[in-house]
């Protein structure tokens, strides 16, 4: 009777303490999403470098409910702003505590997915509110906003590996410190960062390119399209061709023959492959400002003839509001470091103040 007596006291106090939390479904009005990010039935699916979830709250903790497509994905906790933890997700569907133990009041709550689309998708299924916490008005979107169309550059691929191997795996990743996230945070823009490692303009490292992916909500699916109607930015920021300028010299590339055959492509096939690329672009968004950039890998190093190939396609266009500007070359081996994507945000942003009025 006494083990009896003890498991239902013990059930009985465990329903009270669910019941004194506060269940938040991943489609409640107070979450504020940033990028592509497709809502299923039950969970909101993320898989693009960048994407966020974020709250504000008056409480002392929080958990997710999250489940991992293969557990190769990484993701910032920040709390008031401030990065306190790295979460890794697992492939079984399981809470995550992500604060405990806070002062008591009000609270910012984000968490920033790490790595690109290619470590696979995270499925969130919502959160959970320590006892006396409660949910608080949804985080405004921001006034600014930008949205990126880059490749491994803009992503942070390996930015973190300080041991020159340039790894590109997911615990090297993180997309929080690239230069497109930093630039984005200095001018408090909202930011979209429809990006993928290896991706080119005319030629990629796998059979996808750029004009076939930046139109879609699961960058996997061909048939998933993005509606564009659901956010605008007021700059794009295009970093785009260090793959391409690789790739069309390696004639026994896999790729280079799917869309080459054995010829290298002319120079007026890769500026008017860009040019209609921003074309694109600037019929999705006809009042954006667009900063077509390139840098600061060895497509830009000098005697390079790649920022030209850009220069040329931009200036055919006649467009007073796009406009280029090229990230030196950093004369190391590998992606950008930390340190390296730092200093291209800063290059970045010293450009940006002349040309851009908020």
């Amino acid at each position: 009777m006494r083990f009896r007596f003890l498991l239902s006291l013990t059930a009985t106090l465990t329903a009270l303490n669910c019941a004194a939390q506060t269940t938040i479904k991943f489609n409640d009005r107070h979450i504020h999403y940033m990028g592509r990010i497709a809502m299923r039935d039950s969970a909101a699916e993320l898989s693009w470098s960048a994407n966020s979830i974020k709250i504000n709250f008056s409480g002392t903790g929080v958990s997710a409910t999250l489940r991992d497509e293969r557990s190769d994905n990484n993701y910032n906790v920040i709390i008031d702003g401030k990065v306190v933890s790295k979460l890794h997700p697992e492939k079984d569907k399981k809470d995550y505590v992500l604060a405990s133990g806070l002062p008591a009041g009000k609270h910012t709550l984000e968490l920033f997915k790490r790595t690109e689309w290619a470590m696979g998708k995270t499925w969130f299924y919502g959160l959970t509110l320590d006892k006396g916490s409660k949910i608080l008005a949804a985080p405004a979107t921001h006034k600014h906003k930008i949205e990126y169309f880059g490749d491994s550059i803009s992503c942070g691929y390996a930015d973190e590996d300080t041991t020159g191997q340039d790894r590109g795996s997911s615990p090297y990743e993180n997309g929080y410190i690239s230069y497109s996230a930093i630039t984005a945070r200095h001018y408090n823009a909202e930011f979209y960062n429809t990006s993928k490692s290896g991706i080119g303009i005319t030629v990629s490292w796998f059979p996808l390119v750029m004009s076939e992916m930046y139109d879609r909500l699961d960058a996997t699916n061909p048939a998933s399209k993005w509606d564009f109607s659901k956010y605008t930015p007021d700059l794009v920021i295009i970093n785009l061709f260090q793959n391409d300028s690789w790739i069309v010299k390696l004639t026994d590339n896999e790729q280079f023959k799917a869309k080459f055959g054995t010829t290298a492509p002319t120079d007026e096939f890769i500026i008017n492959a860009y040019s209609s690329f921003v074309k694109s672009v600037r019929s999705k968004y006809p009042k954006a400002k667009i900063v077509c950039i390139l840098g600061s890998m060895d497509a830009t190093k000098t005697g390079s003839p790649w920022p030209g190939y850009i220069d040329k396609a931009v200036a055919g266009l006649n467009d007073k509001n796009i406009y280029t500007h090229f990230i030196p070359y950093k004369n190391t081996n590998g992606h950008p470091s930390v340190k390296e994507q730092q200093a291209m945000a800063d290059d970045l942003i010293g450009y940006l103040d002349g040309v851009i009025s908020w």
